[in-house]
């Protein structure tokens, strides 16, 4: 019987050898896994660095960081099985998720490498767009990815892995010499008996924080459909021992339909991309081979949908909630009350290469089971569909993450963090950014390092977090493209020149891998070496023709053009100008494309650095803690002022993000806090010219005859 506590060298090469054989599809995992989830009572008389307390997408990516990060981290999860686990959807990636997904790999992070590794069907999404807003997304088997995830933190150092759930925070007095309320401890698990403790705590509770499903008019505990919720007991620490705002939101999952049930050729048939491309950069390909890989299909809603939503309506008292659900992606009786009489897209995709079930994208339901399967026959492929598993809601408790500071530590409470759901955001990858971030962060604190931040001018995590502590949120909050002010420079393609280096130098974050850095480096210079190669290309436009006869060169201008001004033109490769000029440029054709893409938004990202340079200097502006934003001598209205006085921003950045703050409100604040700064200045100089003149005075008087 193995040990819970994974400490000796030799139980680590077990570990190691046991992850090996999982990626053969060896079945033991379960069977090693089970033993090692029981042993829960010794805990108790061992200090734990970081407790990671839920095992989806954002506790995985928490408990492996701050384990990377170097600390002795422990992960709670009510089945040590469904580890990694995707709840809902059988994907990743897409539409600013891919650019969360490709940041979180960047720093070491676990689900890109999963995504290559359980993917069956690749694409890049927005394809018609520029690179910046490309979106990578895979279809995933779901087995391979939990097995690739269980089999990730099963060989991980310095972390251990438990069954069981939380019914409290352990809750002292804080430390006078950091801010803050409360202090925490540890964790008790729910038979009352196991109290541990640690430096700092994660919740990554996901929907089962006091969690209900709903199907129809039925209504049971749980966070998701065969698991129980989380302790009523950590809701009631939250809110009643720390003193938290809490809020309650719902999200929701299509019913599973058997496959062998549905007309696929009466759908429209959707392949992958022909080359897939991987989330990881350390990845030059998926583990599916490109012909293995699955298509999905596209079909419609009917006016008989919309007719079996309308008149069910009085069955399902989820969507009758006034609960704020996801409006990116709504369930179809919200889609049918907001938009009616249109037609809504429905995706069936593949559960697996194994799998004999298919998801329908676009059909999140709570009916009754009986109404759904009517609802689903109203669609002409599924005309004799056949339901495995029914759609249902589910309900939980976050917690307002206004309260939480950009490390994701909550304010009030030292070595508290929070991340994913909790924190009122919906999808695997806002969760798995959270979780890393978190998860290192909670690290540092418990090792008395300084937690780190990232800005929202350097990534999409730090756009996420920015928006989520200075904002908030009344909905379920979803990543998009359009939410990063200088997607130009945060592009997909480039996450590991902008995030790795950061994650590995130790004083910034420290949990990235000397292997990945140095491979981050490798491309930095690499792509150093070729830009400097291309900006050495310096011919006249006549040249070019004679060496680019296909190109639409003007020749009319007697212009001097390097070779990164041609590979600006749509019509120039990369591939093109290593054939013309080989001697200089063949070497660097591993990067060919990321060398077009540099080369387009070179001009777009010269501007944002001005812009970034401009904003960080005023962003970081500090206001003043003891502001009284009531008697502020500005024009700022009532509102704007009684936000101002709750949230209490830092700087002036937070502030421009707070939801109800104008920019006429920020522009006369920014114009206060300059006019006061100069104030105090010329005070300054005042008092020290006035001491100045003083010493002089008294130097004189020394020196006259007494």
């Amino acid at each position: 019987m193995l040990s819970i506590v994974f400490f000796s060298a030799s139980v680590n090469q077990l570990l190691r050898c046991a992850s090996h054989m999982l990626r053969k599809k060896l079945p033991f995992l379960h069977s090693l896994l089970s033993p090692v989830s029981r042993h829960v009572g010794h805990l108790t008389g061992h200090q734990y660095d970081v407790i990671v307390v839920g095992g989806g997408h954002a506790g995985t990516e928490a408990a492996a960081a701050a384990a990377r990060v170097g600390a002795e981290t422990l992960l709670i999860t009510q089945k040590i099985h469904t580890i990694g686990a995707l709840s809902c959807n059988p994907s990743l990636g897409g539409v600013g998720k891919g650019q969360l997904v490709k940041e979180v790999d960047a720093l070491d992070g676990l689900c890109g490498r999963a995504g290559d590794w359980a993917g069956i069907h690749f694409s890049i999404l927005n394809r018609r767009k520029g690179p910046a807003v490309w979106g990578p997304r895979a279809q995933l088997d779901r087995q391979r990815y939990r097995d690739f995830i269980q089999s990730e933190l099963l060989s991980t150092p310095r972390l251990t892995m438990v069954e069981g759930s939380v019914e409290e925070l352990l809750v002292t007095e804080p430390n006078p010499e950091e801010p803050g309320h409360h202090r925490v401890t540890g964790i008790r698990l729910a038979n009352g008996s196991h109290a541990i403790s640690a430096r700092s705590v994660v919740l990554t509770t996901g929907t089962f924080l006091s969690g209900s499903l709903f199907v129809g008019q039925t209504t049971s505990p749980g966070g998701r459909i065969g698991d129980a919720p989380s302790s009523a007991g950590l809701s009631h620490t939250l809110r009643e021992r720390l003193g938290l705002r809490t809020g309650r939101l719902r999200t929701g999952t299509p019913p599973r339909i058997v496959k062998d049930s549905v007309d696929l050729s009466l759908a429209k048939l959707h392949l992958p991309d022909s080359h897939p491309t991987p989330f990881s950069f350390l990845n030059t390909h998926t583990h599916c081979k490109p012909e293995e890989q699955l298509p999905c299909y596209l079909t419609f809603t009917t006016p008989g949908v919309e007719r079996v939503v309308r008149e069910s309506l009085q069955l399902n008292c989820h969507i009758q909630q006034d609960t704020k659900g996801p409006r990116y992606c709504p369930s179809i009786e919200s889609r049918v009350l907001r938009f009616p009489g249109r037609s809504h897209q429905v995706w069936l995709e593949p559960e697996g290469v194994t799998s004999d079930l298919l998801y329908p994208q676009g059909l999140s339901m709570t009916m009754p089971p009986d109404i759904q399967l009517r609802l689903i026959r109203e669609i002409p492929p599924m005309r004799r569909a056949e339901i495995h598993t029914p759609g249902y809601g589910v309900q939980y408790d976050f917690v307002c993450p206004t309260q939480l500071s950009p490390a994701l530590q909550v304010k009030s409470t030292q070595g508290l963090f929070l991340a994913g759901q909790i924190n009122g955001t919906t999808g695997y990858e806002e969760a798995a950014a959270q979780g890393l971030w978190a998860g290192a962060n909670a690290a540092r604190s418990a090792l008395s390092m300084p937690t780190v931040t990232l800005s929202r001018t350097e990534s999409y995590i730090g756009v996420l977090i920015d928006d989520l502590v200075s904002r908030g949120v009344t909905e379920p909050y979803r990543m998009f493209t359009s939410r990063a002010e200088f997607r130009t420079s945060l592009r997909p393609d480039n996450a590991d020149l902008r995030l790795t280096p950061k994650g590995r130098c130790f004083e910034e974050v420290g949990c990235v891998s000397s292997v990945r850095y140095q491979e981050s480096l490798r491309v930095r210079n690499s792509l150093q070496d070729a830009l400097t190669a291309l900006q050495a290309l310096f011919l006249s436009t006549s040249s070019w023709k004679k060496k680019l006869p296909s190109v639409p060169i003007s020749e009319t201008k007697s212009t001097l053009l390097t070779g990164l001004d041609l590979l600006q033109y749509n019509d120039v490769t990369f591939e093109m100008l290593a054939s013309a000029f080989p001697e200089s440029l063949s070497s660097f054709m591993e990067f060919a494309q990321r060398l077009k893409i540099e080369a387009v938004y070179k001009p777009h990202c010269d501007l944002n650095k001005k812009e970034i340079e401009r904003i960080q200097r005023e962003e970081n502006m500090s206001l003043p803690q003891d502001i009284d934003y009531f008697s502020l001598p500005v024009s700022l209205s009532d509102e704007v002022r009684e936000i101002l006085d709750r949230v209490r921003p830092s700087t002036l950045g937070a502030a421009t993000r707070l939801e109800g703050i104008t920019p006429a409100a920020v522009v006369n604040l920014l114009n206060y806090v300059r006019v006061t700064e100069k104030k105090k200045e010329t005070h300054r100089n005042q008092r020290q010219q006035e001491a100045q003149r003083d010493e002089e005075l008294c130097a004189n008087s020394a020196s006259l005859p007494q």
